[in-house]
């Protein structure tokens, strides 16, 4: 038993035992442990998001460890007094505003209040919020998604 232990250990050494050559040189990728609490969307339909851990219907504002059911009806609702509570919880830098099928925009007005609030805000139709979202996720980014 012992013998063919000993000749399976010498192919598997064998087999991992490649010296590198200077035509093929080794580069190191840096990889990041995600956390598997952040809330990543899964899956969304006309009236409601599953994201990691929970199914939340629409309209709804998520962030990396919070997500909520919201109350706001259209774009129009958007403001300071609104976003303060939920952008605070995980210090939002960059919201993402998903309006739907297709993409509406704050008015001038709404832009210049976020902007003194210090937050980027950002317009797309649902499927690119929260693709984007999901990207930024991934890069660590202090981001929140806010689908209409």
């Amino acid at each position: 038993m012992k013998a063919s232990s000993k000749s399976n250990v010498k192919l598997i050494l064998h087999c991992y035992n490649i010296l590198p050559t200077p035509k093929y040189t080794c580069k190191l990728m840096e990889f990041t442990q995600q956390n598997a609490n952040t809330n990543t969307i899964i899956s969304t339909d006309e009236s409601s998001v599953t994201i990691s851990h929970a199914k939340l219907n629409r309209p709804c504002f998520i962030s990396a460890n919070n997500s909520r059911e919201v109350s706001i009806k259209n774009l129009d609702e958007v403001g300071k007094e609104f976003l303060f509570p939920l952008v605070t919880k995980d210090s939002i830098d960059l919201l993402i505003i998903g309006t739907g099928n297709s993409p509406k925009f704050l008015s001038p007005k709404q832009q210049f209040e976020l902007s003194e609030f210090g937050l980027g805000v950002e317009c797309m139709n649902n499927s690119s919020a929260c693709s984007s979202f999901n990207l930024l996720l991934g890069d660590l980014r202090k981001v929140g998604l806010l689908l209409l």
